[in-house]
C-alpha cells in the first residue's frame, strides 16, 4: 500500500491495482479523456464505472445526506487522516479481504482538506456481471441454496467483527457465477460484542419487507428462514 501527500491532500491506493496515475484517477475528467468510463449509477451523487488498466473500477465522491446534506453537500469535519470516511471505508475493505469476504476491493482512497474540513473519494473494484438482490428478485425468486449462501456470507462477515449499519437488500450482489458479495461500507466499523449482529439482520429483513411492496420483489419469510440457516 502506497500513501502520497500533496497540496493539503492524501492519497491512499494499491500500486498492484491501479497502474493509472494516483492524483488523477479520481476525476471523472481523467476517465472520460480516455474513453474509459463504461457506466454510471445515480444514488446520492453519481458513482462512475471506469476501465482501468488492471481492472474495472467504481469512483464514488462521498456526499452528505439528510437535511444537513442540503446545506453542506459534500464537506466533513476534519479530526484526523485515518478517520476521513474514504480512508476509513478503505482500511476496512482491506480488512474483510483479508478475513475472506466478499467484498470489492479497495483500490484508492482521496482526502482533501480545506481549513477544518475535508472531502472524499474512493475507488474501488467494480464487481463484474452482478446485479443487487433488489433488481433480481424482481426477475423471480432466488433458491433456498443461493439464500443460504447469503446467511453465510453475512456471518463471515459478522466473523470479522465489522457491523454493517446499513445491511439491506440494495446493498448484497448476486454475480453471474451465483456467488454473493457484500458493499457500501461507508460508515461501518470493526466493533466488539454481538447484540448489533442481531440490529443488521433485523435491518435486513425489514428492508426485503418493504421491497415486497415497493418494488415487487419475489420473497416470502421461508427465504428469510432459508438465509438464516445458512447464517447459522
Amino acid at each position: 500500500m502506497e500513501i502520497r501527500e500533496q497540496d493539503n491532500c492524501r492519497v491512499m491506493f494499491d500500486p498492484d491495482l491501479l497502474q493509472e496515475d494516483p492524483w488523477q484517477c479520481f476525476e471523472p475528467d481523467f476517465w472520460q479523456a480516455q474513453q474509459a468510463v463504461i457506466g454510471s449509477a445515480r444514488g446520492r451523487g453519481t458513482t462512475w464505472f471506469v476501465r482501468g488498466t488492471r481492472l474495472d473500477m467504481a469512483l464514488r465522491h462521498y456526499y452528505r445526506g439528510g437535511l444537513f446534506g442540503k446545506l453542506v453537500k459534500d464537506q466533513y469535519w476534519f479530526s484526523d487522516w485515518a478517520s476521513c470516511r474514504s480512508i476509513a471505508e478503505f482500511n476496512l475493505l482491506q480488512h474483510l479481504v483479508t478475513q475472506g469476504v466478499r467484498v470489492p476491493r479497495p483500490v484508492a482512497a482521496r482526502v482533501c482538506r480545506t481549513g477544518l474540513y475535508y472531502r472524499a473519494d474512493l475507488l474501488t473494484e467494480k464487481v463484474p456481471e452482478a446485479t443487487d438482490l433488489v433488481d433480481r428478485l424482481q426477475q423471480g425468486p432466488l433458491t433456498d441454496t443461493q439464500w443460504q449462501a447469503v446467511g453465510a456470507m453475512i456471518r463471515k462477515m459478522h466473523d470479522s467483527q465489522v457491523n454493517h449499519t446499513d445491511l439491506n437488500a440494495h446493498n448484497i450482489l448476486l454475480d453471474a457465477q451465483a456467488q454473493i458479495w457484500l458493499i457500501d461500507f461507508d460508515k461501518c466499523a470493526v466493533e466488539a460484542g454481538e447484540p448489533w449482529k442481531a440490529e443488521n439482520l433485523s435491518r435486513l429483513h425489514r428492508s426485503f419487507v418493504k421491497e415486497v411492496d415497493k418494488a415487487g420483489i419475489h420473497w416470502q419469510e421461508a427465504d428469510w428462514q432459508a438465509l438464516l440457516a445458512g447464517y447459522q
